[in-house]
């Protein structure tokens, strides 16, 4: 059967200011942007390797409340090819001076 292959995806974020959004990306995370638009920017695109993610200004909140700290929401899942990457990863962003909102550890479905 032939059939489309799907070969990535692009997570699309929300965000209260794109420009500094893009800037703590380049920044802290070692991301580029690809392009913004607008003047002030509405929108844009930020890629590291083979991830992207789009950034798309909302003005108001999305998530009602502290649902993303109860329910442990995620907005994007970036993947990397062995463990040893991704505790690399980590350290670097923690060098960086990123705040997660847990730490790293082995989950029961990796």
């Amino acid at each position: 059967m032939n059939y489309p292959v799907l070969s990535s995806t692009e997570a699309q974020l929300y965000v209260a200011d794109v420009k500094a959004s893009c800037a703590y990306f380049t920044s802290k995370l070692g991301f580029a942007v690809a392009f913004v638009y607008g003047d002030p920017p509405f929108y844009g695109q930020v890629y590291r390797d083979n991830a992207r993610l789009n950034l798309r200004m909302v003005c108001e909140p999305v998530f009602v409340g502290d649902i993303r700290e109860r329910e442990h929401l995620l907005s994007a899942s970036i993947t990397v090819s062995t463990a040893d990457q991704i505790k690399q990863l980590f350290m670097d962003f923690q060098s960086a001076g990123v705040r997660f909102h847990q730490t790293l550890k082995k989950e029961p479905w990796e």
